[in-house]
């Protein structure tokens, strides 16, 4: 017997372990609070349909409006994705050849470029604009070069640093997205709109870049990921009830 020890643990005894009442009180606990997260996450889902269908519904309205005179410079600060994006526009002026870019693209053509062109409206405004495909080996035609010009097609937003695993470098005159802010720093063009135009198909012809390819599709699958999250609600909830239905271990 060791001195002090009054009540000695006799050899081969095993420390207390945790109660089954308590173990049985943490799955309860954890089953409603998955049953709690994934209704919150399914929840979140629905409102984003609810938003997806309605900036579905406002493009497709934009898309089947008369086209409006592109945004000035006094509207610039006030453009949004949201809430301008693929509006027809029409805006006359004339191209600036010598500073344009090609910027990556696959299309249903294939494999090639867009031709981004500055156009100095009437009013003074830069904006830029993509005429369209070409393909590798294209270049811009010779007949655009000089005069004024009209340009109709949807309003696009900016589509800054690069494409997929690729950024742009603008020291080598390589574009991967248009990015209107780095183009026109690379180019000098000064103050341009925050936006592009991607033309449409009226300015089509022989040797010319082929406009009017815009996709304009959204993803829209949060009535699926809904359904998952509540599924997955429905069964954690399932667990919390059944383990509250079983009797307590003794």
């Amino acid at each position: 017997m060791t001195a002090g020890n009054d009540h000695p643990t006799p050899a081969g005894a095993i420390a207390p372990r945790t109660a089954p009442g308590a173990k049985r009180l943490l799955l309860i606990g954890l089953s409603l609070l998955a049953t709690a997260l994934f209704l919150a996450l399914g929840l979140w889902q629905v409102e984003r349909r609810a938003w997806k269908l309605d900036l579905i519904a406002r493009v497709e309205a934009r898309l089947a409006a008369a086209p409006v005179p592109a945004p000035g410079r006094a509207a610039w600060p006030m453009l949004s994705r949201d809430g301008d994006e693929y509006r027809r526009v029409t805006a006359n002026g004339r191209f600036l050849p010598d500073r344009a870019v090609r910027t990556m693209a696959v299309t249903e053509k294939g494999a090639g470029f867009w031709l981004v062109v500055p156009l100095v409206t009437e009013a003074g405004d830069t904006i830029l604009v993509n005429r369209g495909f070409v393909p590798a080996d294209g270049h811009a035609p010779a007949a655009d070069r000089e005069g004024t010009v009209t340009v109709t097609g949807l309003l696009r937003m900016p589509e800054p640093g690069g494409g997929f695993l690729r950024s742009n470098d603008p020291a080598r005159d390589r574009w991967y997205s248009r990015d209107v802010a780095a183009i026109a720093a690379a180019k000098g063009l000064g103050p341009v709109a925050p936006y592009f135009i991607d033309a449409d198909a009226s300015g089509n012809g022989p040797g010319r870049p082929v406009g009017g390819l815009t996709v304009v599709a959204f993803r829209n699958h949060h009535l699926i990921y809904a359904l998952t999250w509540f599924g997955l609600a429905a069964m954690a909830g399932y667990a919390a009830v059944r383990t509250l239905r079983e009797p307590p271990p003794r």
